[in-house]
């Protein structure tokens, strides 16, 4: 299978040092990437944040089927109607992803869907147990409510200023 870099189309596995990066986006076309076929699942992640970009590195590291895509929400051009109509709002809120199906995944499933992928499933299994499941979502959403201050980004009012119709 081969991957295309979504900004210029360039084919590679690795970053490439796409010319339609900008200085403050780094290596993001070493983690936006799609392919030919249509995925199982298709993340989406805020590159601006490096908690998000270290997962996303150490998904794609172990996803030795390409089995998941990555796209960049953070990026310009992300098209909220290329995935399920969710806005750069709605995703930089909570993560979300998409099966094959359409079906669309939020909070903590996409994790536990993305490690299965990987075979990893094992991990997040408890986050379905009836005791656990009520913890692990409200742990994640603690952490939802509060991931852009911690990671030193600006409020999700201001990231939305240019980027978001209310």
């Amino acid at each position: 299978m081969e991957w295309f870099c979504p900004r210029c189309t360039a084919p590679k596995i690795g970053g490439h040092g796409c010319p339609q990066l900008s200085a403050n986006v780094g290596r993001r076309c070493a983690l936006s990437m799609s392919r030919s076929d249509p995925p199982d699942l298709t993340l989406l992640f805020d590159g601006g944040c490096p908690l998000c970009v270290r997962e996303v590195r150490f998904l794609r590291g172990r996803d030795r089927h390409q089995r998941i895509a990555f796209v960049d929400i953070d990026a310009q051009d992300y098209d909220p109607t290329a995935y399920a109509g969710i806005s750069y709002r709605m995703a930089m809120g909570r993560i979300h992803a998409l099966r094959a199906n359409g079906d669309v995944l939020q909070d903590i499933a996409v994790f536990r869907e993305a490690y299965q992928l990987i075979g990893l499933g094992w991990l997040y299994a408890p986050t379905r147990w009836p005791l656990i499941a009520p913890v692990a979502n409200l742990a994640y959403g603690f952490w939802a409510s509060r991931r852009l201050q911690w990671t030193g980004r600006s409020d999700l009012d201001t990231l939305c200023q240019d980027r978001c119709v209310l």
